[in-house]
């Protein structure tokens, strides 16, 4: 357990990150997998209005993520700053009150959710022709909330405290049962867009199981302790401050969903809904291991600038952004070249087959830089400056996208709405730029000073 620590503060940080990412890339793709197998067997095994159906939920789902981002990415950031500083009662301590909180809060959303279902449906744009397809899928993934909040947010604290290979089996395990379940409940037991639904809830179980029993076994560093659940107001305020930047960034996220599905109802009909699902299926294809690179930078920047070793903090800065670019030239070239492949692996429907191949080359027309900054935004949330990773967070999403998506799409139609996503991205990249080499300037003077101190 020393090892993987001595491992963060004295390794060489290129092998370092790529031990630390390629298993959060894989482990990130095959989180994604639950959603894009769904959508896969959804739209093959039932229909294209079903796919919609399952894009009107995204706002929900996106609010469930966001409440295991602010708990389980906050508490990671602050974990990996304490093991930095060799305080490993508190980094337990966080990791009890981190548990808790994900029980109280899936608990909620699963009531709240189960209540409010058939308003909130209406509001995020669906018809007579999609409501019962949104409703019987997303009432069974309310229902198991609890077990996406612990094996999601509980799976970003082992790798926090150094065993990237655990948190990628984790989510591997989950994604594999979902897999296999999938076209056994929508093809065999034609269950349809419920049987994708407990498909996902069996697979999510299985991970929270494997997780539980990682922190209960001896490879894990840390504990859950009963004597630490109890929760410490410091402690919950520390790790909401820190997560509230994910946390902002997703709910910015479940308010565009709406204001897009509305959008695309009102200019293009339920066809633009279901294109948009499967948009946003590939944007997860080619972003997840972008959040892989961060997820795998994270524990390497928050241990070494904890231990106030600025150099190695700036490396591994330089070659996340470096990768996530590659990755981003990678997406840009296949969605430009075959737009058309991407949408029939989902459905063959010739108008959806249009509408989402049009629209899917202008909607990720700015991809090249979006893995710069993405991973910038991340690198402010690693190093504990909450406030400046929420605000670049949020300036993609809420700043610029919601007032794009709420001006361009009556001017130019549905092609506005394809427009909003590029434009908002180009501006905040710009502007993340700005942040980034004010913050190197002064890591570059704080790592002097360490050198002037030791002399």
């Amino acid at each position: 357990m020393e090892d993987r620590q001595e491992q963060l503060r004295s390794e060489h940080i290129g092998t370092l990150l790529l031990k630390f990412s390629i298993p959060a890339i894989v482990g990130m793709l095959v989180n994604a997998l639950y959603n894009i197998v769904d959508r896969i067997f959804i739209g093959q095994g039932v229909n294209a209005l079903a796919i919609t159906g399952i894009g009107l939920v995204f706002p929900i789902m996106t609010v469930m993520m966001a409440f295991g981002m602010l708990i389980g990415i906050g508490s990671t950031a602050l974990i990996s700053i304490r093991l930095g500083e060799k305080r490993q009662d508190e980094a337990e301590h966080i990791l009890g009150n981190a548990f808790t909180l994900l029980v109280i809060v899936s608990l909620a959303i699963t009531v709240l959710g189960l209540i409010f279902i058939d308003p909130l449906l209406v509001i995020f744009g669906a018809s007579p022709d999609t409501i019962g397809y949104a409703k019987d899928y997303i009432v069974i993934i309310l229902y198991g909330a609890i077990f996406n909040a612990l094996g999601f947010g509980l799976n970003n604290i082992i790798r926090a405290e150094g065993n990237p290979k655990a948190a990628m089996l984790t989510m591997l395990l989950g994604a594999i049962i979902n897999t296999i379940l999938d076209p056994i409940f929508i093809f065999v037991f034609n269950m349809g867009v419920k049987g994708a639904a407990y498909a996902t809830i069996i697979g999510q179980l299985a991970n929270t199981i494997y997780v539980l029993s990682y922190f209960n076994s001896k490879k894990s560093i840390l504990k859950i302790h009963r004597k630490h659940m109890k929760p410490s107001k410091e402690i919950v305020m520390g790790i909401f401050a820190i997560g509230m930047s994910p946390f902002a960034m997703q709910l910015a996220a479940s308010v565009v969903q709406l204001l897009s599905n509305n959008a695309l109802k009102a200019h293009g009909g339920d066809l633009a809904i279901g294109a948009m699902s499967i948009i946003s299926s590939a944007v997860m294809i080619f972003f997840m291991p972008i959040f892989g690179i961060n997820q795998g930078a994270q524990p390497i920047i928050g241990y070494n600038y904890g231990a106030k070793q600025y150099d190695r903090v700036k490396h591994t800065l330089k070659l996340a952004v470096g990768a996530a670019t590659m990755i981003s030239l990678i997406g840009f070239i296949t969605v430009q070249v075959f737009p058309q492949g991407i949408i029939r692996i989902f459905n063959n429907d010739p108008e959806l087959i249009r509408i989402g191949s049009s629209g899917i080359r202008v909607y990720l027309a700015m991809m090249p830089i979006i893995g710069f900054q993405i991973v910038s935004a991340n690198y402010f949330q690693a190093i504990g400056k909450a406030k400046i990773s929420m605000f670049l967070s949020l300036l993609r999403q809420v700043t610029l996208l919601i007032p794009l998506l709420l001006i361009l799409p009556p001017i130019f139609g549905l092609t506005g709405v394809w427009l909003s996503a590029p434009t908002a991205d180009f501006i905040s990249s710009i502007i993340t730029g700005i942040f980034v080499w004010r913050d190197m300037r002064k890591l570059d003077e704080d790592h002097a000073l360490v050198l002037a101190l030791q002399k």
